[in-house]
């Protein structure tokens, strides 16, 4: 027997899937059900009732809503009768009352152009062909697909709403909006925000902000996905706005470790003009953030780089691609191996990284060779230690399932945002969460238990926490009985770790501890987000060590919907990682590299620079060290401060103009579409190094296309064995391949995980009470504090006052009260933080400060750059200086 329901439409024998509507099932088999309010992914509403179907069943006859009715074993189902369409006719003529349809009722519509008068004397403002979504409108298709008359019995009444562009990125119409509310859903039941609600002007429904009267302060992350969803013109992107697409290609966004799978549409010039999420994407279900839906036009900027040059007299000329190479095999040449180092793009694909590794080891025989956001090496490195993959044990939709979750040390809703957006399903539907963060970040107001301790205690705290459950026997018998090896080792490692001196140590009381110790064990299923921000390398190595024994004695090692999911950086961290492009034994990694440089031990580096930026805080020192070099060579998309110190310049392609592969966090390998070859003499990073290589001499890099490149991976590279570019055409695949346990490492039952006993001293030994300590924070809204919105130059920006969380202890210390004017300045001189002191901090020593996200997004949408996502600052570390602030500070600030 099927497993579903089986039934017909329009005589057409489908079997539903469980749980599936009448509209689902015949979206399955490709059969057309008009809609306007469902929306895959989204809970069915059935308020625009388009969807309208007539359905037979045990003798009766019925009309229903297709997206919300469940289909009848042995129905009969019609979509096309002539009933059903005078009443879908109907509907849509109702519907014609909230949006112009001059246009839309016209027989001439296709023969118009934009500047065509209308003889139908249709306003210019209510025609289709100025419309931003013509030709991509389903509210038109809808209209087309009913045949309305000329004349419809309605008249739609202009509502005369401004045109909000006053926000980042992407413009509201509500004159178009005919209110299915996908917008408000997809926000609320996808996205788990409240940045947009219904709400009333004059008895009439609308969409609108849900606090104050811009997206800014409305708590909005700007990932675009109401833009996406929208049926109508009413939503819109700002850049490319009337471009039309002529081809989608799937591809991947590389700006953050998630991988989401993305649509990209191009126009027919071979440009980007839109992105937007793969509903397909099993990495990202069609959801994408600031980002990635936003930060993509870099491609196709005027400025890039589009040759080579070479420095002569200090002066960048241009120069053939030959001229290049010698100057390249000049300045490489009689180096020896510790005085060289090559530096792989964040983006560079696996493809990239492959081949840079392997010009690294074979042909400059240096291992100084790393990514250049691997400032989570340490943590990686470890897992990969412990559990055998510096990557997530699990799917990153299985997170959506947990029972219970521990975030620590990260802020995965700005930095790899799309990974929390299950995290804050999981807590919609019920699920417990424990947050160990010293700063306030946007996954602290979804907690059931926010604990903030000092500064490098959070091993300690995750220790302690490992203490309670096995006093209190909450742990997984089962599993720590058969499937940890030196269990009985840990556990006396763990008695040692008495709670009062835990809380003492950590700041956090004891009774909080065991409260947050008996929420993460007290389910079936706990999934563990761990980030390392602010720590140093061997903090981190202490802090991943307890991670792994409290997951392990909680039995979620190789559980589904349990697990722990790294928070690193770069878009493909993992993917170089996996190809060799990390520190050889004795080699440096990025940090080194850049101290290395700046005291001479390195003179010549090959630097591949997409996605990498001088103003990254992990990388702030990087411009300086690289003019300390004696030859510099760098791969580039855009000048930048990174070029200005090269001798050599080289044209970079970008993600828009390869086929290649990347790995994400959970092991995935995806591939990379291209949407329009080069366009002057860029080359990708695989065939750049190929290149160079070739010009000095070896003949180990005459690879002809990065799918030859990927055979070599493929046979080289254990974990992707039997992987090939068309066998990833399908959809991406988990490593390690042909494994039973591929998407959830450990899951077989006979596979152990191995305990490491813990010293309390030493993980105590990471705690430095001696300074004080700067712990930004950013949330998306806080509605309880006043905002006030300026609109200088007809663009919104947040103003309110700032607030200084300060210990009493620290206060007193600097000779201030509460309510002083004070200012925080980092250990450079630079003021990084000011404003009225409240005395909230929990920790002696700790200092915070909340902003808002849309403050942020203002920022980055002003941002003189193409590629702005490089640029987005993190919620880093700092340890500064308190003082009260000068007076004429005060008064600014007393103004402000």
């Amino acid at each position: 027997m099927a497993d579903g329901t089986t039934f017909k439409i329009d005589g057409r024998e489908v079997i539903a899937k469980p749980g599936q509507t009448i509209l689902q099932a015949a979206m399955d088999q490709d059969i057309y059900i008009p809609y306007l309010c469902y929306y895959p992914k989204m809970k069915p509403q059935g308020s625009c009732r388009a969807c309208m179907v007539e359905v037979e069943a045990n003798g009766r006859k019925m009309t229903v809503a297709s997206c919300t009715t469940p289909p009848m074993p042995d129905a009969d189902v019609t979509t096309n009768s002539q009933d059903v369409k005078e009443l879908r006719k109907n509907v849509i003529e109702l519907l014609m009352t909230e949006h112009p349809h001059g246009c839309l009722t016209c027989h001439r519509i296709e023969l118009c152009g934009p500047q065509d008068i209308c003889q139908r004397h249709v306003t210019v403002t209510d025609r289709c062909t100025i419309c931003p979504k013509n030709e991509r409108c389903e509210l038109k298709d809808t209209v087309r697909m009913v045949e309305l008359d000329l004349r419809t019995p309605l008249n739609y009444h202009r509502r005369d709403l401004p045109i909000h562009s006053d926000d980042p990125f992407y413009d509201r119409d509500y004159n178009l909006c005919i209110v299915c509310s996908r917008c408000v859903r997809v926000c609320d039941e996808v996205r788990f925000d409240t940045a947009l609600t219904l709400t009333s002007r004059s008895g009439v429904a609308l969409v609108g902000t849900a606090h104050g009267t811009s997206l800014l302060e409305s708590g909005c992350e700007f990932c675009g996905a109401c833009v996406d969803v929208c049926p109508t013109g009413s939503l819109t992107e700002r850049s490319y706005k009337w471009e039309k697409a002529v081809a989608e290609v799937k591809t991947v966004c590389m700006n953050c470790p998630v991988g989401c799978q993305m649509i990209a549409e191009v126009n027919k010039f071979g440009k980007v003009v839109r992105f937007k999420g793969d509903l397909a994407g099993a990495a990202n279900n069609g959801q994408a953030c600031m980002a990635g839906k936003f930060g993509y036009e870099y491609t196709n900027d005027s400025s890039r780089i589009k040759r080579p040059y070479i420095r002569e007299g200090g002066i960048l000329r241009k120069a053939t691609w030959d001229e290049a190479l010698e100057r390249i095999k000049t300045g490489f040449n009689g180096r020896s191996p510790e005085e060289l180092a090559v530096i792989t793009s964040p983006r560079g694909s696996n493809e990239d990284q492959y081949v840079a590794a392997k010009f690294a080891k074979s042909v400059l025989n240096t291992p100084n060779i790393d990514s250049t956001l691997n400032s989570n090496g340490a943590m990686l490195s470890r897992l990969e230690d412990r559990l055998g993959a510096g990557a997530a044990t699990n799917p990153i939709w299985d997170i959506e399932n947990a029972k219970s979750l521990l975030v620590i040390a990260g802020n995965p809703t700005e930095e790899q945002n799309v990974l929390a957006v299950p995290a804050k399903k999981a807590v919609r539907e019920g699920a417990k969460l424990v947050v160990i963060d010293s700063r306030e970040t946007e996954l602290t107001r979804y907690a059931t238990e926010w604990l903030r301790p000092k500064p490098g205690s959070e091993a300690l705290l995750v220790a302690g926490m490992s203490r309670v459950i096995l006093d209190e026997a909450l742990e997984d018998k089962e599993f720590v009985g058969s499937r940890i090896n030196q269990a009985e080792e840990l556990k006396q490692s763990l008695w040692k770790f008495d709670l009062a001196k835990v809380s003492r140590d950590t700041g956090i009381e004891d009774s909080q501890i065991r409260r947050a110790a008996r929420v993460f064990a007290g389910s079936d299923a706990g999934a563990i987000l761990l980030g390392n921000d602010g720590m140093g390398d061997s903090a981190v190595e202490k802090l991943v060590d307890a991670v792994v024994d409290l997951a392990s004695i909680t039995g979620n090692i190789g559980r589904v919907s349990g697990g722990i999911y790294p928070l690193y950086h770069g878009a493909n961290t993992l993917g170089a990682r996996d190809m060799g492009a990390s520190p050889g034994e004795n080699g440096y990694g990025i940090s080194q590299m850049i101290s290395k440089m700046s005291t001479g031990d390195i003179k010549a580096a090959l630097l591949m620079a997409d996605g990498v930026s001088g103003y990254s805080p992990s990388l702030r020192a990087l411009p300086a060290a690289l003019e300390s070099l004696d030859f510099l060579v760098v791969s580039a998309v855009l000048d930048s401060e990174l070029t200005h110190h090269a001798d050599v310049v080289l044209p970079a392609a970008t993600y828009a103009e390869q086929n290649s592969t990347a790995t994400n966090v959970e092991r995935r390998v995806q591939l990379l579409r291209i949407t329009a070859e080069p366009r002057h003499e860029e080359k990708t990073g695989w065939e750049t190094i190929a290149a160079i290589a070739n010009a000095i001499g070896t003949s180990e890099f005459s690879f002809t296309s990065s799918s030859e490149v990927f055979a070599e991976i493929s046979e080289n590279i254990p974990d992707y064995n039997g992987l090939s570019h068309e066998l990833l055409r399908s959809g991406g695949v988990q490593w390690p391949t042909g494994s039973d346990d591929s998407a959830v490492l450990f899951s077989d039952p006979s596979s152990n995980v191995s305990a490491v006993s813990l010293d309390y001293d030493d993980l105590a030994s990471s705690i430095d009470s001696e300074v004080l300590t700067f712990a930004p924070g950013r949330v998306l809204s806080q509605p309880e504090r006043d905002v006030i919105v300026r609109k200088p130059a007809d663009m919104n920006y947040l103003d309110r006052e700032q607030l200084v969380q300060v210990h009493p202890d620290d206060a007193k210390s600097a000779g201030l009260s509460e309510g002083d004017v004070v200012q925080v300045t980092s250990e450079g001189g630079h003021v990084i933080a000011r404003g009225k002191a409240i005395f909230e901090s929990p920790q002696i020593g700790l200092i915070g400060v909340t902003t808002l996200f849309g403050e942020l997004a203002t920022r980055m949408h002003e941002l003189d750059t193409p590629d702005w996502t490089p640029q987005m600052p993190g919620l880093g570390y700092s340890r500064v200086t308190l003082e009260s602030a000068p007076v004429e500070q005060e008064a600014s600030a007393a103004a402000d």
